[in-house]
This record gives C-alpha cells, structure tokens and sequence, in this order.
C-alpha cells in the first residue's frame, strides 16, 4: 500500500482556509466531496463521525501533523485527503504545537486491517523531518502529489 493508493486523486488542499480543527476537518470532507471520493450525502454524517473521533482523542500527533481518521459503515472505500495549513491550527496536538499538515483517512467498518497498514504508511511518512519540512512548504496541489510520489518510492527512509 502507497500514499498515492490512499490520498484520493485531487484530494489535495495545499492551502487549507480553515482556522479551527473543525473547519480544516469540513474543508478536507468537502475536498473528497468535489473530487467524487464520498458522497455529499455523506457529508454531515462524516463531519461528525470524525469530530466524535476527535473529541475521544486527538490525533494532532505533535510536530505540527494530524491524522484525523474513523472506520464508518458508510464509506465503501478507504481514502484519504491532505491539507496544510500556513499558518497553523490548534489541534489540540499533544505537543500543544499548532498542526500545519493534516492527512484525513476515511475507512470501511469492516476494514480494520487496511486501516491500520494506512495508518501505519501514513505515520511513517509524516514522522520523517524531511518529509514534514517539504509538505508544510509545498505550495500547490501539484508539489503535494509529488512529494506523496516521492514518499513512496523511499525518498525520505531513514
């Protein structure tokens, strides 16, 4: 399993509007909305299933990245958008630190499996300096994409 297999094509928001956590998890959920990756039926009913998500625990791991997530019935696919955010927004992150680069995972109910490897794959991408340095100064959609390319073919191991 990629990055590139797990963000939704186009599901990129290099320059996030939102300055709350709640804002930047609506931003990403309408992201997948307009690419065609969920249903805009669907799209309270995530909104909240993630923010429930946030409310049990945040997942502003530290070192300026989020990794809000849920595994819901009523997604049939696994899939991801990215947002960063220029000036930062508070995360609640467990560094107390503003969270500049957010990934945004949407998983099946019966999943668990595929969504913690993409948990996994995710995790090790965003705990690499050199990958966290680039995203947060990548400034389109366009270099987003290239560096989730560049992230799969082992750029930043080690």
């Amino acid at each position: 399993m990629k990055l590139t297999e797990i963000v939704a094509k186009g599901a990129i928001v290099p320059r996030l509007n939102a300055t709350s956590r709640d804002e930047a998890i609506t931003e990403l959920i309408d992201c997948l909305i307009s690419e065609g990756a969920v249903s805009s039926d669907l799209r309270q009913q995530l909104i909240d299933a993630i923010i429930a998500r946030e409310e049990k625990g945040t997942t502003g791991f530290g070192k300026g990245v989020a990794l809000p997530h849920v595994r819901i019935g009523v997604v049939g696919a696994m899939v991801a958008a990215v947002g960063v955010s220029e000036d930062g927004i508070d995360f609640n992150a467990l560094d107390r630190e503003p969270v500049y680069s957010i990934f945004l995972l949407l998983s099946p109910e019966e999943g668990q499996d595929e969504h913690l490897k993409a948990m996994e794959i995710i995790f090790k991408n965003i705990s690499q300096p050199k990958f966290r340095s680039f995203l947060r100064q990548a400034s389109s959609a366009e270099e987003v994409q290239s560096l989730l390319e560049d992230a799969d073919s082992q750029a930043f191991a080690g």
